[in-house]
């Protein structure tokens, strides 16, 4: 046999109930670490037998396999991944699902990208040129996916600028750039805990994440709230300070209209007033208290302020009318009717000012990254699908 080449390397699976899984994981985890030192490292928080069957693999594998059996679930799936990092072997660990929809045959890929030098992450994603998230199932699991990935987006734009897919389970990470101390995992996104938390450069390789083959999807709703409050707890106060900002600003467009209206003025007069003059003091004001930490590498503030003069304003246009038809078709409060408006708005306010107005500038390495397939692409892809088979979100 010849010398080991490359990297030595951790594999690191977490698994829950993964049992018929493990002897084709290990056989073909083996088969891409062919000629390099490595070790598969279990971090099993099952409740059958996947624990003996993985021993049972092990005793035969051409490969070292270890086991961390957790009888407690703390921090789920990414509290096992953090574990993992903890007792690796080797600095450079590949943390992949348990469920076969990460392909290992994706491991020398993520290696050899590593090896370049100038990543400290390198992410498996679906969202880039090559990639596909077909084993997502259904096009209404690839909505949520996109959408969760754009409001992670929106809500960390310098830390995840440069991340297609903040979302993958199937990432190498080295160790020595990451701090484990503190991590404070909660739910499936134990990559967004990382790239959130460290100071760590990211590079990407296009991965067709796979269908199921065994077992049953861990994603749920409760998996859903779970990632929604962990996303709420990592940065929750730059949305919190948008939200603040807003209701300040609907206040004042409410008393605009309300003292304008009283004067006489008509009311779809009055709310355009409105809108215009909470346009320009929110925008001021998110300017200096909400992303503060990111305009210096956005682009300059007049092109920052005619992008959110000119997105408000189309909103506004929108949101008027609509207002206009609460109001006369079914009689309500022109107040109500505005302040109704103006919280379905605030989303869509949010996710353009985080990924558009304040967007980093364009980079000279940027035309060397891979196309990003079109949604609409992807939601054909989808919907092609003949049968849900749900992975990670």
């Amino acid at each position: 046999m010849g010398e080991p080449v490359g990297e030595k390397v951790t594999i690191i699976v977490p698994t829950f109930n993964e049992r018929d899984n493990v002897a084709e994981l290990v056989a073909r985890t083996a088969a891409a670490l062919d000629g390099r030192d490595g070790e598969i490292l279990f971090v099993d928080d099952s409740s059958d037998d996947t624990p003996e069957e993985i021993a049972r693999v092990a005793a035969e594998a051409p490969v070292p396999v270890r086991l961390i059996h957790r009888e407690l679930n703390t921090g789920g799936l990414g509290g096992a991944v953090v574990v993992g990092l903890d007792a690796a072997a080797y600095d450079v660990c590949i943390v992949m699902d348990g469920d076969l929809q990460h392909p290992p045959e994706l491991i020398p890929a993520l290696l050899e990208r590593h090896e370049r030098g100038d990543a400290d992450v390198v992410a498996a994603s679906r969202y880039i040129g090559g990639g596909d998230s077909g084993g997502l199932g259904t096009a209404m699991r690839f909505g949520v996916s996109r959408g969760a990935t754009w409001l992670t987006k929106a809500m960390f734009p310098r830390k995840l600028w440069r991340s297609t897919d903040p979302m993958t389970g199937y990432f190498l990470v080295d160790r020595r750039h990451v701090d484990a101390g503190q991590l404070q995992p909660q739910g499936f996104k134990i990559l967004l805990e990382i790239l959130v938390r460290s100071d760590v450069r990211i590079a990407e390789v296009p991965m067709s994440f796979g269908e199921r083959r065994h077992g049953t999807s861990k994603a749920s709703m409760r998996q859903g709230v779970t990632f929604l409050a962990h996303l709420a707890r990592l940065r929750f106060g730059k949305m919190s300070l948008f939200a603040l900002i807003g209701l300040v600003g609907a206040v004042a467009n409410i008393g605009i209209m309300w003292l304008l209206t009283k004067a006489g003025m008509d009311y779809v007069w009055a709310a355009i007033i409105g809108a215009e003059a909470t346009i320009i003091g929110n925008f001021v004001l998110q300017e200096r208290f909400v992303f503060g930490d990111v305009r210096d590498d956005a682009r300059s503030l007049w092109v920052r302020f005619a992008a959110s003069f000119a997105f408000n304003n189309v909103e506004a246009a929108l949101r008027i009318p609509l207002m206009a038809l609460m109001v006369e078709n079914w009689h309500i409060s022109s107040v109500l009717a505005t302040a109704v408006s103006l919280v379905v708005a605030f989303f869509a306010r949010f996710l353009f000012h985080a990924l558009v107005v304040y967007a980093p500038r364009r980079r000279k390495d940027a035309a060397e990254e891979p196309p990003v397939d079109t949604a609409a692409l992807k939601v054909i892809r989808a919907a092609d699908a003949e049968a849900m088979r749900p992975g990670e979100l």
